[in-house]
């Protein structure tokens, strides 16, 4: 597993899923809907994949002296860890949003989502979809990316849309508040974090499972 995690990183991973981390600095822009950093990073993530498909990564790596299932499970870990890095980024400009700078007047008039503990655990709704739906999907034949990044991209921008709606409607204005409303964002952001970690567990055991299914010489 070691030698696997160590090829993700290096020989695998596209330069762009490094740089589209980047978009976790998003957050910051008010105006804009800052569910979009997340998506990003899930594109970036999906680089990798397009990069490692076209390359013949899948068959190469199963032809090394690997269990065939640590081949997914190596590109979850992977894809993990780059959603960890582009999470603990968004947590610490979403800190700095919550507790520096949020009586800066771009953030106060900001109809959109404003960085608080919700925005943090619809974040991680939209990692958790990528992993379930694009990642899943991939490893259902290991090799077509289209269908799975499109069901990806229509369940994300179905979170984005609950997640910017909910702030305007009656009596949950205070949502869109650093610290308004804490017995919905905390439970919220626990919610979510638990829905992550399921979800990505579940999927990885069922590409897995999947992928031991795959005859890959054909």
């Amino acid at each position: 597993m070691k030698t696997l995690l160590k090829k993700e990183f290096t020989f695998s991973a596209n330069i762009l899923t490094y740089i589209f981390i980047a978009a976790a600095l998003m957050t910051f822009i008010p105006g804009y809907p800052i569910l979009c950093g997340p998506f990003f990073v899930c594109m970036g993530i999906f680089y990798t994949f397009q990069s490692a498909r076209e390359g013949n990564d899948i068959l190469f790596s199963s032809l090394l002296p690997v269990k065939k299932g640590d081949v997914v499970r190596a590109r979850y870990i992977f894809s993990v860890i780059i959603e960890a890095i582009a999470f603990a980024v968004i947590v610490a400009v979403t800190f700095i949003r919550m507790f520096l700078i949020s009586d800066a007047a771009p953030y106060v008039n900001n109809a959109l989502m404003n960085a608080n503990l919700m925005s943090l655990g619809f974040a991680l709704l939209i990692f958790a979809a990528f992993n379930m739906f694009f990642i899943g999907g991939f490893w259902k034949d290991a090799y077509k990316i289209g269908k799975p990044f499109l069901v990806s991209c229509i369940v994300t921008f179905l979170i984005l849309g609950v997640g910017e709606t909910l702030h305007h409607l009656p009596g949950l204005m205070a949502l869109n508040t650093p610290m308004g409303m804490l017995e919905i964002q905390l439970p919220i952001l626990i919610a979510s974090v638990i829905i992550y970690i399921v979800t990505t567990i579940i999927s990885c055991d069922m590409s897995v499972k999947s992928f031991e299914r795959i005859d890959l010489t054909l």
